[in-house]
């Protein structure tokens, strides 16, 4: 199979779906890969690097039009609507629930899109995972930056000072965003509120976390609570299945905080926890709404993009392999995990959440019926 990467062309998005290391691993497995010119130098991956893994470089046009498999780190975005064909399998990540003009582009081109963010094992999300793990760390970086007075914050340094209490930090989901996001606020010495849903996770997080975290049962009571104290909010709400997220924080959960207090919404990809939050970019990361500062920015990871390719990369190659060397629908007969990641095949819609969201239940096909029919 042509196994291709093109650039990214999504606003300051600087990651990129292989790395040469990657490249040279589809091509002892008997593939030719495709590397857009230039595709890696943002991440720090210059074109001689994928020449000396086996990989050749071409433009755009051309790795689009040859590749059986495309390989991204984002969303196809409208100008790549058209570059899109039937049978072609696009792997990357997509976050349909959020998305329809998107959902509807993808069922017309009759691509077969595979989404990291739906690939699912036993323990977690495995390629979600690495860029939830930056994700979360990167969130209380940006709100204590956002904090400075200088940027319409509160002024409040999240570390405090001897004398003066550190900043206060409430975060709305204890999955793998909300822990890594805990881990960094705690070690900014910060007084933390972690929630979550499940009493078994919020018992995890108290025997993992530091003494200045708090873990508390999420109800609309709770956030309403922590929100009006917090310095800094972070939305790190995910819902299994493609679904869209949640709106736990509303407009009057953000009247009630200082003026300056920001809100850091990682889940905005799949459509945000807040009621005020919508997608930013890296050239314009902030707004305000209620006098708190958002920050939306869409692909996070993007601004670290060699740790976060590198660690995307990772993850997504023994799966990227399997589908190389099998086909999509042949390596997710073989795999159960990445079965869940099959989000659309021949014009057919096989995430039910994705179809309910958008009442496209025309277009919904069990994925049992795609794979075998």
């Amino acid at each position: 199979m042509i196994v291709g990467c093109p650039k990214e062309i999504k606003n300051r998005e600087y990651r990129v779906g292989i790395t040469p290391a990657s490249a040279a691993s589809y091509v002892r497995n008997g593939h030719e890969v495709l590397i857009e010119n230039g595709a890696g130098a943002d991440a720090g991956f210059p074109d001689e690097e994928y020449i000396a893994s086996g990989a050749k470089m071409a433009p755009a046009s051309e790795v689009w039009e040859k590749s059986g498999m495309i390989v991204k780190v984002k969303e196809p975005l409208p100008p790549e609507y058209p570059l899109m064909r039937a049978n072609q399998i696009i792997y990357t990540y997509f976050h349909f629930a959020a998305n329809r003009e998107l959902t509807e582009a993808c069922l017309k081109s009759k691509a077969t899109c595979v989404a990291y963010e739906l690939v699912e094992e036993d323990w977690g999300l495995p390629l979600l995972q690495p860029m939830s793990e930056v994700a979360g760390r990167m969130s209380v970086l940006m709100g204590s930056f956002y904090l400075g007075r200088n940027f319409g914050g509160s002024g409040v340094l999240s570390t405090g000072v001897p004398g003066v209490a550190p900043a206060r930090i409430l975060i709305i989901g204890g999955g793998v965003v909300g822990t890594n996001a805990a881990r960094i606020a705690a070690g900014l010495a910060s007084s933390v509120i972690i929630t979550d849903i499940s009493h078994r996770r919020l018992e995890y997080l108290s025997e993992i976390l530091p003494f200045n975290c708090v873990s508390v049962y999420s109800d609309e009571h709770a956030i309403a609570s922590a929100i009006k104290d917090a310095d800094i909010v972070v939305g790190a709400v995910l819902l299994r299945g493609g679904a869209a997220a949640p709106k736990l924080v509303k407009r009057e959960h953000l009247r009630s905080m200082r003026p300056g207090s920001v809100f850091v919404d990682v889940a905005i990809d799949q459509g945000g926890v807040a009621e005020t939050s919508r997608p930013t970019t890296h050239d314009d990361p902030v707004f305000v709404e209620e006098g708190v500062l958002h920050y939306c920015v869409a692909n996070m990871p993007g601004a670290y993009s060699r740790t976060s390719t590198i660690a995307l990369s990772n993850a997504t190659i023994g799966y990227g392999l399997a589908i190389a060397n099998e086909g999509a629908l042949g390596a997710c007969r073989g795999n159960e995990a990445l079965a869940k990641g099959l989000a659309v095949c021949g014009g057919s819609l096989t995430v039910r959440a994705v179809a309910d969201a958008f009442g496209m239940h025309d277009k919904y096909a069990d994925a049992d019926a795609v794979l075998y029919r």
